[in-house]
């Protein structure tokens, strides 16, 4: 009989042991474990300040500021026609910069060819 109080008292403490267990905090700036939460902060501000939205992006997840250049969707034939890319399949400038995957763009001489950005 000792024995098995024993076990129950053991089970009992456990069980209130796990149940003082918290989840760690969620990361409000995923991708920004190396970098202080007030260097985060003021590069989100700086980012939405110009315009921009300041979130997750490319392949690796990282914290980045996403901004609409200031021609974007304009008639381009060429790289040097935008502030970013030139699409090749549309002729227009790129609607986001920076602009991750693989795309079609012109070159400076117009010609087709594709970039990847991850």
């Amino acid at each position: 009989m000792t024995r098995v109080f024993m076990c129950v008292l053991m089970l009992i403490v456990c069980v209130f042991a796990l149940s003082a267990c918290k989840p760690a905090p969620k990361n409000p700036y995923p991708g920004a474990e190396n970098f202080g939460s007030q260097l985060v902060d003021r590069l989100r501000a700086q980012c939405q300040k110009e315009g921009g939205d300041f979130s997750k992006g490319g392949k690796s997840g990282g914290l980045i500021c996403k901004k609409t250049p200031p021609d974007a969707g304009k008639r381009c034939q060429k790289a040097s026609d935008c502030t970013t890319q030139c699409l090749a399949r549309s002729l227009t400038c790129a609607p986001i910069s920076p602009l991750f995957g693989c795309n079609d763009v012109l070159t400076e001489e117009g010609a087709r060819v594709t970039l990847c950005i991850e």
